[in-house]
């Protein structure tokens, strides 16, 4: 679910506030190891380096820890400005990671007043397509 922000400001975050803001995402920022790269209006660039704790019984990537990232940029992007939670997720997962770091890239397909329509793709730093994810917001008034 995507988090919820704080009270809308009349003056643009910084990155090192937005990263201080959704630092208190914990589970993904603590549990998964997320990471803020880069924030704006609308689009968001999340990263963590793919360790132990991420893999399932298999040795591969745990397909909860590729959709915590992914959620986790949806969030960055969706509560920017404003606060948002999620009402819908979809996610096909692509291919397995080839390597050490995966990397979200969520962009607004129709940023509205009340509903927001996103698209997250993760890769890993070797450009593998690893996932998509389709998602619907509500803005919370």
């Amino acid at each position: 679910m995507a988090s919820t922000a704080a009270e809308s400001t009349t003056t643009t975050p910084t990155i090192e506030e937005t990263r201080e803001r959704f630092s208190h995402d914990r589970f993904a920022t603590e549990a998964c190891g997320c990471s803020v790269i880069e924030a704006s209006e609308g689009h968001s660039v999340c990263a963590f380096d793919v360790a132990s704790v991420h893999f399932n019984a298999r040795g591969a990537v745990m397909g909860g820890a590729i959709f915590t990232l992914a959620d986790f940029a949806l969030a960055v992007a969706s509560n920017y400005s404003s606060a948002a939670v999620s009402v819908t997720n979809t996610i096909e997962f692509m291919s397995a990671p080839r390597g050490k770091r995966l990397i979200a890239t969520c962009d607004a397909n129709k940023n509205g007043r009340t509903l927001g329509f996103y698209t997250v793709e993760v890769c890993d730093e070797l450009k593998t397509p690893v996932a998509r994810m389709a998602a619907t917001c509500y803005r919370i008034r």
